[in-house]
């Protein structure tokens, strides 16, 4: 498995990928694959990289700025993140998860930010401390990780295409 940055080329698979993969999640709202779209259509997506295997998308990773009580400085936010449904649970997902942030450590961002479900990404270093409030969600599914002593507080928002 390889991992680079999207193409020109990519921007459909990525798509349907997107949409394939939270098809079946019963929390899914059915507009992330849209989402990606616009972020790319608003010069949003910072770092968009996909999981390749003999020259085939089998993975695809975002990330997009985001805002802590209106400051956006240095703070991004992962997602959405997909793989095929027949590739789910090879790690293929949690490979992408560290190269992006590794990138994002790159270009000196503060941290990341995201929801989704704390089990699955405290390996990661992702917390959720209560101190970040996203809508109307529980706290839990809030969550962070810091890259130095930064460490949000406040109201999080996502890029406008994740909105």
């Amino acid at each position: 498995m390889q991992i680079r940055h999207e193409r020109p080329s990519d921007h459909e698979t990525i798509f349907d990928l997107t949409k394939a993969a939270f098809e079946p999640m019963s929390f899914s709202d059915g507009t992330e694959a849209q989402c990606v779209s616009r972020l790319r259509e608003d010069g949003d997506l910072t770092i968009s990289l996909v999981a390749t295997e003999d020259d085939e998308v089998i993975g695809h990773i975002a990330f997009s700025p985001a805002s802590i009580d209106g400051v956006s400085d240095g703070w991004f936010g992962l997602g959405p993140v997909s793989v095929w449904p027949s590739r789910q649970g090879e790690g293929i997902g949690g490979n992408l998860i560290r190269r992006g942030l590794d990138e994002l450590r790159a270009i000196n961002a503060k941290g990341c930010v995201l929801i989704g479900n704390p089990l699955l990404y405290q390996r990661f270093g992702f917390v959720s401390d209560g101190c970040l409030v996203y809508r109307d969600l529980p706290t839990e599914y809030v969550q962070w990780a810091s890259f130095g002593k930064y460490k949000p507080s406040g109201i999080l928002r996502f890029s406008n295409g994740l909105e």
